[in-house]
């Protein structure tokens, strides 16, 4: 925990907190004093890992099941989250799913899967988080503003990626939902921005850097010349959920190593 957290007193939901960058995540929000809720969809065994290591460093949490893109289970969890806290502060809507296919050859099974989880998902969420933020209010004591919604994007809401439409659909989806659902809640001091990660090195993207030859390819597109980890993201969402970002609403902050500058021109192309 550390000296001063920022974000005491706060509950954080954090979907899909049991892999990749949902647990750097979780446990960004924890060492910085807030209560975790880490939600999973299968990986049970995934998210009890992430609550042990969040009860190691003094945090406390706990998991809960639920497919976000289904409504009765996303009510089902919000009201267990009610039940054991009262109300919740911090909502990071991190779940997220690829079904890689060509576009000609994509399914529309494939493409519905993805856009379900990951658009759906987080709109389903949100509402969710923001009709508790709306109803309860400000709490000074706690925090300037009613609450914090934290939106997981990606680089691919603004670079386009071949044979990943539905991804990079959901993505850019997610951008304008994230600006206008800021945009309707300012006015109740509710904040709303994303995260735009570039490549982490999580399970999701192995293939991009589980092998040298892989990875050296994957650190041309990176001109601070590393690839990023859960945690790089997990500060950032703590910075988002706490008062010192106070004046943050409405965008998107790409931490990505410089992936969204384009290198490919930075030798005049």
């Amino acid at each position: 925990m550390k000296a001063q957290p920022r974000l005491r007193n706060q509950v954080a939901l954090v979907t899909g907190g049991s892999s990749g960058i949902g647990v750097g995540v979780c446990l960004a929000l924890a060492a910085d004093g807030a209560k975790v809720v880490v939600n999973y969809h299968s990986d049970e065994e995934g998210a009890d890992k992430t609550v042990a290591a969040i009860e190691k460093i003094g945090g406390e949490a706990y998991a809960v099941r639920a497919d976000v893109s289904k409504e009765p289970e996303v009510l089902a969890m919000f009201e267990d989250i009610k039940k054991r806290y009262g109300t919740l502060h911090i909502l990071v809507s991190n779940s997220g799913i690829q079904k890689d296919a060509s576009f000609l050859d994509m399914t529309l099974d494939e493409w519905n899967a993805v856009l379900n989880v990951n658009l759906t998902g987080q709109f389903l969420c949100a509402r969710e988080a923001a009709r508790e933020f709306v109803k309860r209010g400000v709490q000074p004591e706690i925090s300037k503003a009613a609450g914090k919604i934290i939106c997981m994007s990606s680089v691919h809401e603004v670079i386009p990626w071949a044979g990943h439409v539905n991804y990079a659909t959901s993505k850019g989806g997610i951008m304008l939902m994230m600006k206008s659902m800021a945009q309707e809640l300012a006015p109740h001091k509710v904040r709303v921005n994303s995260i735009g990660p570039g490549a982490i090195q999580t399970p999701i993207n192995e293939e991009a850097w589980g092998t040298k030859k892989a990875l050296n390819k994957l650190l041309e597109l990176i001109p601070y010349g590393r690839i990023g980890q859960p945690d790089d993201i997990g500060e950032v969402a703590a910075w988002l959920a706490s008062d010192e970002s106070d004046y943050v609403t409405g965008t998107t902050l790409f931490a990505d190593g410089g992936m969204t500058l384009y290198p490919g021109f930075a030798d005049n192309g």
